[in-house]
C-alpha cells in the first residue's frame, strides 16, 4: 500500500497558495485492506474512506470509463492493480494531475509543473471531453487563477467547444451546474468565468439570455464601454473587487437581461428593459435552481435598478413604494444588498469605476427615515388591520417628504 497527496493540495503548495483541503489516493490496497486499518467507507460510486483519526478523505486509485450522458455517466474500476499514473490520467487538468509522496517528492507524469510555470490550464487526455461538467470547472479555475496570469490552453478550449457543440451540457443537472456557477462567481475574477464560457460557446447553451447581450449597444454617454455584455462583465469585476456576496453577484449578472429583447431598430436605447427582463430573470432562476435569496434579489434588482440610479429624483411616494416592495422594514439586509448591486452596476462602466454613488447614502437615509415611524402610537389609537396599514403608510410618506425636503 502506498499513499499519496494528490490534486489541489499539491497544485496550491507549488503555487505558494494556502492549502485548505487535502485529498489522498491509495495505491495497492483493497476495500478490505482499508477497513482492516480502521478507515470508514463513505463512497457511493467508488471507494472513498475517512481516516480514523484525521477524518480526511482517502480514495482507492481508480480508472473510469464513459457509460452514459452527463456528469454521472461513468463506470469506475478500483483495484490494487490500478497504478498512480492511471489514476492521475483520469483527472481534468495537468495542474490537478500531480501527486506527492510521503517524502515530499512530486510525481508529475503529465507535465503539470511545466504548465504551472507556463500559467496554462491544459487537459490531461482526450478523455476530458467525456465529462461536460469539466467545461464549467475549467472556466472556474480560469476565474480563480486569472490574477496569477493563467489562461486556458487553446487545445483545451477547442475540446470545450466540442463538448458545447455536442449537446452534452444539456445533460448536466441544475444542481451540479449551480454548484459550479455559484463557486465561480465567488472567485477573484468571475468575469473571466463568463468570458471563458462564451469563448468556447458554452454560454449560449447554459445562459443564452446572458449570451444574447454581447453585441447589443447602449448609449455611449452613459456607457462608454457601449456593449451590454461587456458592461455585465465589468459589473461582475466590481463585485469581486468590492467583495460582494453571492446574492449581489448573481443579481448583477442578470440585471440587464431585458436589453437582449430590445428590437435592434430601437438601439442603443432600451426603454422599459427593466420590466421586460423580469420574466427572463425568473426563467434563469428556475432553470438554474438558484437559492431563494439569490433568485428574489435578482428579480428585484432587475426591475428596480434604474430606480436606484434616479433615487435623488424620486418622489416620496415612489420611494415609499420601493421600500415596501423590498419589505425593507423587516428585511433590511435585502435592501442593503439591492443598494450594493446598483452601486456595482453604476461602477461597472469604462472610466467610471471610481465615481461616487451618492444614491447609496440617499437610499439608506430614506429607509432609516421610514423606519423611525413608530407603530405603537397607532396601535394605542385603536387602529388595526387595513386601517393600521394605511395610517402607517401615511406616516412613513410624511417622514420621507421631510427627509427629501431636508436634502433639497
Amino acid at each position: 500500500m502506498q499513499i499519496y497527496k494528490v490534486g489541489g493540495a499539491v497544485r496550491d503548495r507549488l503555487l505558494g497558495r494556502p492549502v485548505t483541503d487535502i485529498d489522498w489516493v491509495v495505491v495497492g490496497a483493497s476495500i478490505e485492506d482499508m477497513q482492516a486499518r480502521g478507515f470508514r467507507p463513505v463512497g457511493g460510486d467508488f471507494p472513498v474512506f475517512l481516516h480514523p483519526q484525521t477524518g480526511e478523505e482517502y480514495a482507492l486509485a481508480r480508472t473510469e470509463r464513459k457509460s452514459g450522458r452527463g456528469y454521472g455517466g461513468f463506470t469506475f474500476y478500483a483495484s490494487p492493480d490500478v497504478s498512480l499514473e492511471e489514476d492521475l490520467l483520469r483527472r481534468d487538468l495537468t495542474i490537478n494531475a500531480m501527486a506527492e509522496d510521503d517524502q515530499g517528492r512530486i510525481i508529475d507524469p503529465y507535465g503539470g509543473q511545466a504548465d504551472l510555470q507556463a500559467r496554462l490550464l491544459r487537459h490531461v487526455s482526450p478523455a476530458f471531453a467525456e465529462d461536460p461538467l469539466r467545461v464549467l470547472r475549467v472556466a472556474r479555475f480560469a476565474a480563480r487563477y486569472a490574477p496569477l496570469g493563467f489562461r486556458v490552453a487553446e487545445e483545451t478550449l477547442q475540446l470545450m467547444r466540442r463538448i458545447a457543440d455536442s449537446g452534452e451540457l444539456q445533460a448536466l443537472t441544475a444542481e451540479r451546474s449551480w454548484k459550479e456557477i455559484s463557486r465561480a462567481l465567488m472567485e477573484p475574477r468571475p468575469d473571466v468565468f463568463i468570458q471563458v464560457l462564451r469563448d468556447c460557446g458554452a454560454l449560449a447553451h447554459l445562459l443564452p439570455e446572458l449570451d444574447a447581450l454581447f453585441g447589443v449597444p447602449q448609449p455611449e454617454a452613459h456607457h462608454p464601454e457601449v456593449d451590454t455584455g461587456v458592461h455585465c462583465l465589468m459589473v461582475l469585476r466590481q463585485c469581486a473587487l468590492r467583495e460582494q456576496p453571492l446574492t449581489v453577484r448573481w443579481a448583477c449578472l442578470l440585471h440587464d437581461l431585458g436589453k437582449g429583447l430590445t428590437p435592434p431598430e430601437q438601439w442603443p436605447r432600451h426603454i422599459a428593459h427593466e420590466q421586460r427582463g423580469v420574466r427572463l430573470i425568473q426563467a434563469v432562476n428556475q432553470r438554474c435552481k438558484a437559492p431563494r435569496d439569490c433568485a428574489e434579489l435578482a428579480v428585484l434588482v432587475g426591475e428596480f435598478h434604474t430606480h436606484a440610479h434616479r433615487a435623488l429624483e424620486l418622489r416620496p411616494a415612489t420611494l415609499l413604494e420601493l421600500l415596501q416592495r423590498f419589505d425593507a422594514y423587516r428585511r433590511p439586509q435585502r435592501f442593503e444588498e439591492f443598494i450594493a448591486a446598483c452601486e456595482m452596476d453604476a461602477r461597472g462602466r469604462h472610466g467610471l469605476e471610481q465615481r461616487d454613488y451618492p444614491q447609496a447614502a440617499y437610499l439608506r437615509g430614506a429607509a432609516d427615515a421610514a423606519r423611525t415611524v413608530a407603530v405603537q402610537p397607532l396601535l394605542e389609537r385603536g387602529l388595526k388591520g387595513a386601517e393600521l396599514g394605511e395610517a402607517l403608510a401615511r406616516e412613513r410618506l410624511a417622514a420621507l417628504k421631510a427627509y427629501k425636503a431636508e436634502r433639497a
